[in-house]
């Protein structure tokens, strides 16, 4: 800075009047605000890091420890879901949570390994590798990435608000058929017998009709066992953590029954505790295979992690950004597959306990992170004593968990199109694939949607002269008569290109219903919106009702619609005297406009401009009259 400008800025801020400097401190102070703004959006954990203090840190801490100890099954559990080395699930509930939480929005989701998105990789890579070899692995690591990079990319272009349209039918739909695969795919560790894939219901279910009558009593014994201790230490104790006690109970029995030598499998020893450094293979080719099922992925994984997050921030009163919380999972995906972590989403389970166990800030995140790995390099060399139908049981006690009978219950007892979507998105999971019915849900979703925006409501209403200000009411509710010559419509939707098609028939039976009604007032409430089909529309019903020999007159009181009429050119067309702001003017138009001939015997007499008009009807009662015009 030179040394005429240090002078100016210290000579007004010691007291110079302002106007003598204002171009130079101004413009200096907005450039820093606008800088420490971007840097805190980019930077979300700068908000939260000052919150942080002795307090906060011992209830982060609680919680983190607590985080810790549920983790190591389900990670070992959900690795084994997605068809990785157990390892694979604990590297990705210590590196995932880390980078979410310093970039995420939300203050106490727990992002890591998921059932459904464990199921999903699974689903979307074992018909292509073999699970658990090293191109699976490989797989994964570059699938992980591309979800990543696309929701980092949604994130970027502000499209959080999108996640809202996907029903929660969906994911309900979506979570229960996944449950049901994830349930079926354990019964073979469960009972230790070989069955085929879940993916072929009927081979499946005759092939474990022949295997029921030979079973192992001693893998019986391990995971009935487990799974029975679970349930129970969850319904006495529901807050310690019983996956890990369970798993300890079995893993105790097939200990001291030697069950290794009665034919029980064990889970594979966990090499290293720490995270290995690994570059996810990201070649041409590999994009092209896998970025369909990677999107399918990212999309999942928003849905589970918006929607955790937004259930943390009613309880919690915290402001979410959707936006930035995409952009958090983005990253969380992206980096840990730089370090052997496939991908993460928000865990419903984790993020409960966190805040149940009194988490203040991400910090306990981050700390639960920190707490597993310690656990995790003093624990690894006893991974290998876990047998496999103890891990069977809890994850079949975790996929029943998921199925929620009373969501389902209430979907089914309350909406049709939602039980559509429901049903639609669970049948294709079960008999087409997951990858396919988190597409299919949507795109019916959205189709139920768009098909209520193409059928606006179009209600018939008049003027209500027993009250002031003469409201204009339903006819049938209120029992009003309705002016033989005129017809007034409501418009309650859009006026876009999907709906011409339904408002032009609804018109056409209008006119046919009410053939005398020749002069229609549309009144346009302000949600409404037009595009060129509309407007084109509009136009040509005006041209229709000067043939009929009346008219066609808009009111519109709200700015937006009156400039997208002008934008498409409706007002010049239909002609400026045409389009009102209220209806008062719109009446004073339209009633000099009405034949005289018929006025004069109508005894519904409407308007308050019928007082004025000759009246022929020799002896018939003054309806305006009796209702006090």
């Amino acid at each position: 800075m030179g040394l005429a400008r240090k002078l100016t800025l210290m000579t007004w801020r010691f007291g110079r009047p302002a106007d003598e400097a204002p171009h130079i401190a101004p413009s200096a102070t907005k450039q820093k605000f606008d800088a420490a703004a971007r840097l805190r959006r980019m930077m979300p954990f700068l908000d939260w890091l000052p919150m942080v203090n002795r307090t906060t840190f011992r209830a982060d801490l609680f919680a983190g420890m607590t985080n810790a100890a549920i983790v190591l099954p389900q990670g070992i559990a959900f690795a084994a879901i997605a068809g990785l080395p157990p390892q694979y699930g604990l590297y990705t509930a210590m590196v995932t949570p880390v980078i979410a939480a310093l970039f995420g929005s939300s203050w106490h989701l727990v992002s890591g390994p998921t059932t459904a998105i464990s199921v999903v990789i699974f689903a979307t890579l074992s018909e292509q590798f073999v699970p658990g070899s090293p191109e699976f692995i490989a797989a994964v690591l570059s699938i992980t990435f591309l979800a990543g990079f696309f929701q980092f990319c949604l994130g970027l272009v502000n499209l959080g608000q999108l996640v809202s349209l996907v029903s929660h039918s969906v994911m309900v739909g979506f979570t229960a058929g996944a449950a049901i695969l994830i349930f079926l795919s354990q019964l073979p560790g469960f009972i230790g017998k070989s069955l085929p894939r879940p993916d072929d219901l009927y081979a499946f279910g005759k092939e474990l009709l022949h295997a029921l009558p030979d079973l192992n009593l001693y893998v019986l014994a391990v995971s009935l066992t487990t799974l029975f201790v679970a349930v129970i230490i969850k319904k006495i104790k529901p807050l310690w953590p019983n996956y890990l006690i369970a798993l300890v109970v079995g893993s105790a029995l097939a200990y001291g029954v030697d069950a290794q030598s009665h034919g029980v499998a064990f889970v594979q020893a966990i090499e290293s505790g720490v995270p290995p450094f690994a570059v996810p293979e990201l070649s041409f080719e590999v994009v092209r295979t896998l970025s369909q099922g990677a999107f399918a992925l990212a999309l999942i994984g928003l849905l589970e992690a918006v929607s955790i997050a937004r259930a943390m921030s009613l309880q919690s009163h915290q402001s979410l950004n959707s936006n930035q919380e995409i952009i958090g999972q983005g990253l969380s995906n992206m980096g840990g597959s730089f370090f052997s972590a496939y991908m993460g989403s928000g865990s419903f389970t984790r993020s409960s306990l966190n805040m149940e166990a009194g988490a203040r800030t991400p910090l306990a995140a981050i700390l639960a992170a920190g707490f597993l790995l310690l656990i995790l390099l003093v624990v690894s060399p006893l991974i290998a004593y876990i047998p496999i139908p103890a891990m069977a049981g809890l994850i079949m006690l975790v996929a029943w968990k998921l199925i929620d009978i009373k969501e389902i219950r209430h979907i089914l007892t309350t909406s049709g199109s939602e039980t559509a979507i429901f049903l639609i998105t669970f049948g294709v999971v079960l008999l087409v694939n997951l990858e396919f019915a988190i597409y299919a849900g949507v795109i019916v979703s959205l189709a139920l949607f768009l098909r209520q925006t193409m059928q606006p409501g179009l209600p018939v209403n008049v003027p209500n002269a027993k009250l002031e200000g003469r409201p204009f009411m339903s006819p049938i509710h209120w029992r009003l008569p309705e002016c033989p010559q005129s017809l007034f419509i409501r418009v309650q939707g859009p006026m876009y290109f999907g709906a011409v098609e339904y408002l032009e028939r609804e018109f056409r039976r209008l006119e046919e219903k009410r053939p005398g009604q020749k002069h229609m007032g549309l009144l346009v409430d302000g949600s409404v919106g037009i595009d060129l089909a509309g407007a084109e529309w509009l136009i040509e019903e005006s041209r229709n009702r000067k043939e009929l020999g009346g008219g066609l007159y808009i009111v519109g009181r709200y700015p937006p619609l009156r400039r997208q009429m002008d934008q498409f050119h409706v007002i010049r067309q239909i002609g400026k005297e045409n389009v009102f702001r209220r209806k008062r003017e719109m009446l004073e138009t339209m009633v000099p406009k009405l034949d005289r001939s018929i006025c004069a015997t109508c005894t519904a007499r409407v308007f308050l401009e019928c007082r004025n008009m000759p009246d022929n009807t020799a002896g018939a009662p003054d309806l305006a009259d009796s209702e006090g015009r």
